[in-house]
């Protein structure tokens, strides 16, 4: 462990064991009843070993994200605590610094008594003119524990006026400055073997950390150390062994440096990918828990990365015993997430992630970027069903509609998803919010917040909503006892005291599916028809009910990186159901992150916007200049937009910030994307992400997005990157494939070449149309489509004037199916271009 490095070398040359403060320290952020809010990604899975380049004990776990190491009971409890924590309310004292910043977690801050600066020039001077260390908290705003430290120790007066009077404080959101958050995360991990939030990290005057740790309660309790302590030892120490401490960060942030490096050797090249994917492959099957789905026991989380990997490992490996698994797993996965209680049946959406094995009781936060890809997920599957069946289809032939319906789930999944963010989560302006809290005030009363309190429900209640009997029913059974049955909703609650160590939802049901409509419908002698009516109705009333009910805090920053991936997300969707509605929502998200998060005149993306007091947008203080994964994944929406709408002006700007995220981020040395801007002095760590988890790595979209450009453009170079950057990652690639699956899929997709799809036609023709339907309504994983409408002049036709040559056949719409534009034969058939695609 790198903290044991520490302390041999710090022993050597001080008096004081900076080792043993820190892991005195660090009493405060492992080994407690409390837990943090875990890194978003927990996937359960061991942290990989070491790569050989670096030393075992200066490796950071994950670059950006900690496989924790805390047990399951304590993760259990993430979102539970005594008197239970959430933002609090507003109070009377006048607001500190943050009261000028837009981040809605940084305004949660803004009333404490305590000298809170935001992270920015202003502070670094403060310190280096005072002389003084910085206290650097990290958090978000519907982060449950980062409420219960607020709520402990900054609302705390005497706290307050130690931090204010000895330190520098700065409050960082970690969603606004995700650079941040990654340089002092790596440094969390690596000391203390876990991360999460809040995080707490004193640093010096030149921002290299010391001492860090996550969660500290305000007084000592047991072994554990309070946060009242650990300032006061950590001022002595300032004080008596300075030198010590700060040549001990300095050695620290060094073997990071090393240990984080991530380059490609001169001349090498990507791994190969059959044997990458197939690795990888086997380390998720390995891993998968086959009677609920997912990769792990508890807590679960979605992980669509995984999915999605799946899925493409399958889409080139159908006739095997390994593809028809690796597709099994995508869907009952998919299925049994559809059926639990992560899944909002009421509200629709998706929650963080569940506390136990079958999916039942969720951590109940909601994140914009899970509905992003859990839409593009269950709408992929959607695909690669209908796939399946059409290829069967070529052997015994099916009718359509029979061959289809069973997957139907898929595609209503994906439109209830979006349903909820046009919902819940949009701005007028076009734009998508961050996130709703996991607790809210309860609906009988009190001034105390509570984990799931706005979505849970008692028997009782349920009973006197839904009371009427229902005719024909076996037993006089009433709209409440069939909905109790489907949902298991019980009378005394159906949450297990282990997913409940605070009884938080003592009494309360989750609501789950239990039976299928057919078994319902049979155990209560009624129609399919009837059933599905009767809980669709219930599900309504119990929607209007839930309107009454305090809210839970909405977080009404707009992210690009987070927008990018919903704009994927509906136009994806709204282009396999052909759902127009869709794709103007779509068009519209687009047009809100060129209007508002592009900044033209420096040609540069913007990280976020807010909301403001009269429902504007509005921009914060100093906006705040775009990360690689603003532009990746507003680059991967732009295409996917493209390929909906056929409308080249969102290839024309998506080529453009390619150029930008080269030039901003790229790596000439070593290959790959930095993912903050590498020349900024206050960022100690130039880190490049290799860890697909909550979100996927900048990079792994970079591969695939620098891929389809090329495609699109004819420009090579792109096409070169994108191997350059996957032989960066090639040791990552080789050893532990699982860590990168997102990337995976790009290896693979420049192993197997993407097919180019030109549909010649008019836009809107209706054998047009059906053609781009057909294509539309398979899981095609390794295409670029694209509409030559005889527009000579147009954007793709300058780029790639090979067009010009492909045409129309017959007056009919035609399609050219090629390879680095060697086409096979056209076709004009809807069926035959089915059969080409799938051969």
């Amino acid at each position: 462990m790198l903290r044991l490095a520490w302390a041999r070398s710090s022993s050597k040359n001080s008096r004081v064991d900076p080792a043993r403060l820190l892991s005195i320290v660090l009493l405060g952020g492992d080994n407690k009843p409390h837990s943090p809010e875990q890194s978003r990604d927990i996937s359960g899975l061991t942290p990989p070993p070491a790569s050989d380049k670096s030393p075992s004990l200066l490796r950071p776990r994950t670059s950006q994200y900690c496989f924790s190491m805390t047990s399951r009971a304590s993760l259990s409890m993430a979102s539970g605590s005594e008197g239970q924590g959430s933002p609090p309310s507003t109070h009377k004292r006048p607001p500190n610094r943050l009261g000028q910043e837009r981040s809605p977690y940084l305004l949660q801050h803004a009333h404490n008594p305590v000298d809170w600066y935001p992270w920015g020039q202003e502070a670094f001077d403060k310190a280096r003119s005072e002389d003084k260390p910085i206290f650097l908290s990290v958090g978000y705003s519907t982060c449950h524990w980062c409420h219960v430290m607020e709520r402990e120790s900054f609302e705390d007066e005497e706290i307050g006026k130690t931090l204010s009077d000895n330190f520098v404080c700065i409050k960082v959101d970690r969603e606004e400055r995700p650079d941040v958050d990654k340089v002092y995360m790596t440094f969390v991990q690596a000391t203390s073997g876990g991360g999460g939030w809040p995080m707490s990290v004193w640093l010096t005057p030149d921002l290299r950390p010391f001492i860090g740790g996550t969660y500290f309660p305000p007084k000592d309790s047991g072994r554990r150390p309070g946060l009242k302590t650990v300032l006061t030892r950590i001022m002595e120490q300032w004080q008596d062994n300075r030198e010590a401490l700060e040549s001990s960060g300095e050695r620290v942030i060094e073997a990071l440096k090393k240990g984080t490096s991530i380059a490609a050797n001169p001349g090498e090249t990507p791994p190969p990918a059959h044997d990458v994917a197939n690795r990888c492959f086997v380390q998720l099957a390995h891993s998968y828990e086959e009677e609920y789905g997912g990769f792990r026991d508890a807590p679960k989380f979605p992980s669509p990365v995984n999915l999605m990997f799946l899925m493409s490992f399958w889409s080139v490996n159908r006739s095997s015993t390994e593809g028809s698994e690796a597709l099994q797993m995508t869907l009952h996965t998919l299925r049994m997430m559809a059926l639990g209680g992560i899944h909002d049946h009421v509200a629709q959406g998706f929650h963080r992630y569940s506390t136990d094995s079958s999916w039942h009781v969720p951590h109940f936060e909601k994140m914009l970027y899970d509905q992003a890809q859990l839409a593009v997920a269950y709408i992929s599957a959607y695909q690669s069903a209908v796939s399946t069946c059409f290829k069967m289809a070529t052997i015994v032939p099916v009718p359509t509609k029979a061959k289809v319906s069973g997957e139907q789930v898929f595609a209503d999944v994906a439109r209830d998803i979006l349903l909820y963010v046009s919902r819940d989560l949009s701005d007028k302006s076009g734009g998508f919010y961050s996130a709703e809290d996991a607790d809210s005030l309860p609906a009988a009363g009190g001034s105390e917040k509570r984990e799931g309190a706005f979505c849970v429900w008692m028997g009782s209640e349920v009973r006197e909503l839904l009371p009427i009997v229902v005719e024909g029913a076996t037993g006089g059974a009433t709209e409440a006892d069939i909905f109790m049955h489907h949902y298991g909703v019980k009378e005394q609650g159906n949450v297990d005291m282990e997913q409940d160590p605070h009884g938080e939802l003592q009494g309360q049901n989750v609501l789950i599916v239990r039976y299928s409509v057919e078994l319902t419908a049979a155990r209560f002698g009624l129609s399919v028809a009837k059933v599905s009516e009767l809980l669709a109705s219930a599900r309504a009333k119990m929607a209007e009910v839930r309107k009454s009910r305090p809210a839970p805090h909405l977080d009404t920053k707009m992210l690009a990186s987070w927008n990018g991936l919903m704009l994927s997300g509906f136009a994806r969707v709204g282009a396999v159901l052909d759902d127009k509605a869709l794709l103007e929502r779509a068009v519209q998200a687009a047009g809100f992150l060129k209007e508002h998060l592009w900044d033209a005149e420096r040609q540069i993306m913007l990280r976020s916007c807010y909301r403001g007091d009269e429902m504007e947008v509005e921009q914060g203080v100093s906006p705040i200049a775009g990360f690689l994964d603003d532009y990746a994944y507003v680059i991967c929406g732009l295409l996917d937009l493209y390929e909906a709408t056929l409308q080249p002006e969102w290839l024309r700007w998506g080529e453009e910030l390619q150029d930008r995220q080269d030039l901003l981020f790229w790596d000439a040395e070593g290959g790959g994307y930095y993912c903050s801007d590498p020349t900024d002095p206050t960022v100690l760590l130039r880190l490049k992400q290799d860890q697909d988890g909550a979100e996927p790595s900048a990079n792994s979209v970079s591969a695939l997005n620098l891929l389809r450009l090329s495609n699109y453009t004819g420009r090579k170079d792109w096409s070169q990157r994108s191997q350059q950057l996957l032989a960066a990652f090639s040791d990552r690639l080789t050893r532990v494939p699982i860590a990168l699956p997102e990337m995976v899929r790009g290896l693979m997709a420049n192993h197997y070449t993407l097919k180019q799809i030109v549909i010649c036609g008019q836009r809107d023709a209706p054998d047009t149309s059906s053609l781009l339907a057909t294509v539309n309504s398979l899981f095609l994983p390794h295409k670029v489509l694209m509409l030559a409408d005889g527009e000579t002049e147009g954007y793709l036709y300058q780029r790639l004037p090979i067009l010009s040559s492909l045409t129309c056949q017959g007056g009919s719409a035609t399609a050219y199916v090629c390879e680095d534009f060697t086409c096979a034969l056209p076709v004009t058939d809807p069926q035959e271009l089915r059969r080409l695609l799938l051969e």
